[in-house]
């Protein structure tokens, strides 16, 4: 029988013969041993293979290693698994900063925009639960626009508590990332000096100043194929059509302007204009959502710190999530056209758009295929696998979420018809986000 300090110092001779046949099999190039400190050439004596060396560190060398583990005996009540955890916890790194405060600062766009979408469109007095939507201590007014809502209601029913609870997430990613940033000794981040942008003029509207213009947008939807092709990932440079190639031409409000878009036919029902309002607004949702699934996998693979990599990947899940349940709804928006703007019936098994490409179009733009389709991931021989996409950094790093957010017209100034000067403020996070690395 063993006690706790022969535990760990088997662990210890079990840890340099692993990593000793790892050598001999990959042949390792000559570098330091990141476990001990040893040169390769030290480590092939080590490593001699016929196994002198290894016996002679079982009965010779334990007696140093023993020395050298007195120190970390467990505690009673500790396990090795909580101790070996505790040996990987890096220090928060320079990097690990610049991530982090990329992520709060564009959690506090996401939060601005949701609070847009919130205030015209988002539940009042839905179900039991009370909405209790606020920011910084200040109670925000809710479903201030209720034909919009019925328009928003076309796609779902529940489509104002999504709303709401959508908004107050993001309210706590960019709350809570600031507060562990300021725990952390760094500097949280407020973009507020860039909340000039007007918002929707419909009666109860706080006319305070935004970072975001939801009056102007221009929508990409490639996301929607691009989650059921399996054969093209865009880390492998695939490509793919809009949903609704419309939306990706011209600039389109996916929120009310004013009074005058709430105003009913004669007869009571929707006008298209205004369901085509909430049928964008139902496909931004899932356009805003579907790069923050991106964004956090891609960040993540460079933190350096385990409670960071938590964060990210605690956060990130949620932003899954919230993607899956626009994605669903955004497939309800009904066929219809308001001027240049169409939304085609995606089931029919017709490609939307003109000279389309796809070779099958049930399969590429059906709408209740919501789950991410087996495709693609590290190498084509490994065959396909249901994913999240893309993952990398070129095409779901910070630098191109920042891009794709400018691309939108979120930050579009409608008196100069210009960027805010958020983008270049965004763009210096997110290069230093995007050059962070993973330390060892």
């Amino acid at each position: 029988m063993i006690g706790c300090g022969d535990e760990a110092l088997l662990m210890t001779a079990f840890i340099v013969i692993k990593d000793c046949r790892l050598f001999q099999r990959f042949n390792l190039p000559e570098r330091r041993s990141l476990k001990r400190g040893l040169r390769s050439s030290q480590f092939s004596e080590t490593c001699n293979a016929n196994g002198t060396n290894r016996r002679a560190f079982l009965t010779n060398g334990m007696v140093a290693a023993g020395a050298a583990t007195i120190g970390a005996t467990l505690l009673p009540g500790t396990s090795m698994a909580s101790g070996r955890e505790e040996e990987d916890h890096a220090p928060i790194t320079k990097g690990d900063i610049a991530i982090l405060t990329f992520l709060s600062a564009l959690e506090q766009v996401e939060a601005d925009l949701w609070i847009q979408y919130a205030e015209l469109g988002g539940a009042t007095n839905q179900g039991l639960s009370t909405i209790d939507l606020e920011l910084n201590g200040k109670k925000i007014a809710t479903g201030l626009a209720p034909n919009y809502i019925t328009a928003l209601e076309v796609l779902d029913g529940d489509m104002p508590q999504y709303i709401a609870d959508n908004t107050d997430d993001e309210i706590s990613h960019h709350r809570f990332l600031n507060n562990y940033l300021a725990s952390k000794g760094a500097k949280p981040i407020d973009l507020g000096e860039f909340a000039t942008l007007p918002p929707s003029k419909v009666s109860g509207v706080s006319q305070t100043g935004r970072l975001t213009n939801l009056k102007q947008l221009t929508v990409d939807t490639t996301w929607w194929m691009r989650y059921r092709s399996t054969i093209a990932n865009p880390d492998f440079g695939g490509t793919f059509e809009n949903a609704v190639p419309a939306l990706a031409k011209g600039q389109h409000p996916a929120i009310p302007v004013d009074d005058g878009d709430l105003i009913l036919n004669s007869d009571g029902s929707i006008p298209n204009h205004l369901q085509a309002i909430a049928n964008t607004a139902g496909f931004h949702f899932a356009f805003i959502e579907q790069g923050g699934s991106s964004l956090y996998p891609a960040l993540a693979q460079k933190v350096t710190n385990l409670e960071v990599l938590r964060v990210l990947l605690s956060i990130g899940g949620s932003e899954i999530m919230h993607f899956q349940t626009w994605h669903d709804k955004a497939g309800n928006a009904t066929n219809i056209t308001d001027g240049d703007l169409s939304f085609p019936n995606l089931n029919s098994g017709v490609d939307p758009n003109p000279n389309g490409t796809s070779v099958n179009p049930a399969d590429d733009f059906q709408t209740n295929l919501i789950m991410p389709e087996p495709t693609l991931f590290l190498n084509a021989k490994l065959g396909p696998v249901s994913i999240i996409r893309p993952t990398s950094t070129a095409q779901g790093g910070a630098v191109a979420s920042v891009v794709s957010f400018v691309d939108d017209g979120l930050f579009l100034d409608p008196a100069t018809n210009k960027n805010t000067g958020i983008v270049d403020v965004l763009m210096r996070l997110a290069e230093e986000a995007d050059e962070a690395r993973r330390r060892f």
